[in-house]
């Protein structure tokens, strides 16, 4: 029997803490409530319903605490787990609909607002941001998903022990997919239905949260996608000063004369251009390396892991 865990990052969240718990608990063996440093009942409440709370001194951000949730499924041995919002927004109910493509061999399951014609319900403001967010997402990682932020995921074993955020903030979502897809991990979307009628408790502008998500998400390009990030603005700014040099060459031999301003950015288009160009290429060689590097030590880190377990179970049978 595979043991599942929901787990909820939760801040504040005392008005809807409990209805979460109990509906979390009718599809799990077992709710795990990441309390981020609330200042009102939320701990207490989720543990008096038969959670099990894991406490933050102070309030860390959303990376934080889903960080605590995979280290927490780590350390209980868990198979599978749902991530799941703890304000209510989710139905708990559909948590079987995330769990099932686990059972059929799928690392990361998405619960997506924007399947079956679903986002009919979100502001427009919002989906707007997503929108952008979520094709920065899949540029930047090479993944290909339709709801990128959502907060409704599932996780098989595989995504448990390969998953390490570092990540603090809002972005922790989309690095996720991220490390997903350096991973080799499936990933697949169901859709899902969410409610923003609910009070939320969180004073947090959400458009801040989307300028912060998309400067980390284009950090993360920078360093994991530099052919786009610097080879593709490179040759077209090569491209423009090339063209530039083309046509004055073509004034020139008509008799005209070469414009001192013109040229000299003609001549900066270019180097710059070129200069770009060229270092997006050794960027992505490096960052290929980089990648292959960490597979290699993550594979070391699995085998070590299985070995130490098979010595585990061998002393216990002795």
């Amino acid at each position: 029997m595979s043991f599942v865990i929901a787990a909820m990052p939760a801040y504040n969240e005392e008005r809807s803490i409990a209805k979460m718990v109990l509906g979390c608990k009718k599809y799990v063996d077992q709710v795990v409530v990441v309390d981020d440093g609330s200042s009102d009942a939320t701990a207490s409440i989720a543990e008096a319903l038969g959670a099990y709370v894991v406490r933050h001194e102070k309030n860390s951000g959303y990376g934080a605490a889903l960080r605590s949730c995979f280290e927490t499924a780590r350390n209980l041995g868990a198979e599978k787990m749902v991530i799941i919002d703890s304000d209510g927004q989710h139905d708990a109910a559909e948590i079987p609909e995330l769990l099932d493509p686990l059972n059929n061999g799928c690392d990361l399951v998405i619960g997506s607002r924007f399947c079956d014609g679903n986002s009919k319900d979100i502001p427009a403001y919002r989906k707007v941001g997503m929108k952008v967010l979520d094709v920065a997402t899949n540029v930047a990682g090479g993944v290909s998903v339709t709801d990128s932020q959502s907060g409704f995921r599932a996780y098989g074993r595989r995504a448990i022990e390969s998953i390490y955020i570092k990540d603090s903030g809002m972005s922790a979502g989309s690095e996720v997919l991220l490390q997903a897809k350096d991973n080799d991990l499936s990933i697949k979307e169901v859709p899902i239905h969410c409610r923003y009628d609910v009070e939320r408790a969180s004073t947090q502008n959400p458009v801040s949260h989307g300028v912060k998500t998309l400067i980390k998400i284009l950090h993360d390009m920078e360093l994991r996608r530099p052919l786009y990030y610097f080879t593709v603005p490179g040759i077209l700014l090569a491209a423009v000063g090339v063209g530039m040099g083309l046509d004055f060459l073509r004034v020139f031999y008509h008799g005209g004369s070469l414009a001192y301003g013109p040229t000299l950015l003609m001549i900066l288009l270019t180097l710059v251009g070129s200069f770009l160009a060229m270092t997006g290429i050794i960027l992505h060689s490096i960052s290929k390396m980089m990648i292959e590097f960490k597979a290699e030590i993550e594979q070391i880190r699995r085998a070590n892991n299985v070995h130490g377990h098979n010595t585990g179970n061998r002393a216990r049978d002795n």
